[in-house]
């Protein structure tokens, strides 16, 4: 249904949202981990070696995905400073999920974007931090698998796998079923499930824990120090 929503953006702006979740309301069960590039092998090597690992198990590849995320900070004469990150998921093209350095998660139409652009003067983005997975997409059986290397600006970060169970929308009652599944291609890589479900297995899945599965790994990864690896071609 539709949902109102005013949000205080800074101590003199409001803005109202009208949000249409409706489209949101069918969700399934994700599990987001990174996959360890081998010793020896290049970004490149490794997405393809779990690629060729899914294609041996039977999954068929159908299309691309891509999740994105750019962070837009306030001026330097707002205290305290704030953050929002801007995320963006091709399963989801119509909507965007805005979430702040609150933990609180916005979901609203793509027109969203065109907002933090007219509030240029008060929050702006830093285009050398912009992050994005992005690759393709297999299926099989009851399981959707992204398989998305992850960069940020020109430089290669790393992989990130993100399996989709279907039949399951609380993840304590299916993740046994996703971690043999996980580690059936992917090996010891998956022990238990991401720190960000850890605490969340027993409630309803919606798509706004994706994102923050997502958010925390991309922290990750732009805190990281380690030197760039080079690119998959694309």
């Amino acid at each position: 249904g539709e949902v109102q929503v005013l949000y205080r953006v800074l101590p003199c702006y409001f803005f109202c949202l009208n949000l249409d979740l409706s489209h949101l309301s069918e969700c399934t069960f994700s599990s987001i981990h990174q996959f360890p590039i081998p010793e020896g092998k290049s970004g490149q090597q490794a997405t393809e070696l779990l690629q060729k690992r899914l294609e041996t198990l039977g999954a068929v590849r159908e299309g691309i995905f891509t999740v994105d995320c750019e962070t837009y900070y306030s001026a330097p004469n707002i205290s305290p400073s704030r953050s929002v990150n801007i995320i963006h998921d091709t399963e989801h093209p119509a909507t965007c999920f805005a979430l702040l350095d609150t933990g609180m998660c916005l979901v609203a139409d793509i027109t969203f974007d065109m907002l933090m652009l007219k509030m240029n003067g008060i929050y702006t983005s830093k285009k050398s931090t912009k992050i994005e997975s992005k690759g393709p997409r297999y299926e099989i059986a009851d399981f959707l698998v992204k398989v998305g290397s992850v960069s940020m600006g020109p430089s290669f970060r790393g992989i990130l796998v993100e399996v989709e169970y279907l039949p399951c929308v609380v993840p304590s009652s299916c993740w046994d079923l996703m971690r043999e599944f996980l580690q059936g291609f992917m090996g010891s890589a998956v022990q238990g499930p991401p720190q960000y479900l850890q605490g969340r297995m027993n409630e309803l899945y919606n798509p706004v824990d994706t994102v923050q599965q997502y958010m925390e790994h991309f922290n990750n990864f732009r805190r990281a120090s380690a030197t760039p690896i080079a690119a998959p071609t694309k």
